[in-house]
């Protein structure tokens, strides 16, 4: 069973860090590109971070670029999004994604909460 488990969000207040991390099992974790997304109260989903399959290469959408930080640990199975300075716009329900192919997998999500 293809599992995506997302930890690390929380409440924190503008300017503050904070450490997501996502566990995966149940698949080739070293085979798929992995990405973070997110979705925020009335609006749709959008991509954030992504990272290939060996961490080679880093993708980050404009809004994030220079705060945070993705990574992966192939063997651990484990990829984590580093976020600093972080802004009442980045409150939002954070999910994990796993990617090959046309294989799709999505995390449950964990929710971040920045007070301005």
């Amino acid at each position: 069973e293809v599992q995506l488990q997302a930890s690390g969000g929380g409440a924190v207040q503008a300017g503050g860090s904070l450490k997501l991390s996502c566990a995966a099992s149940g698949f080739s974790f070293d085979d798929y590109g992995m990405g973070w997304f997110r979705q925020a109260p009335g609006k749709e989903r959008e991509f954030v971070a992504a990272v290939t399959w060996s961490g080679g290469s880093t993708y980050y959408a404009d809004p994030v670029k220079g705060r945070f930080t993705i990574s992966r640990d192939n063997a651990k199975n484990t990829m984590s999004l580093q976020m600093s300075s972080l802004k009442h716009e980045d409150t939002a329900v954070y999910y994990c994604n796993a990617r090959y192919g046309v294989r799709d997998y999505w995390g449950q999500g964990t929710l971040v909460t920045v007070s301005s």
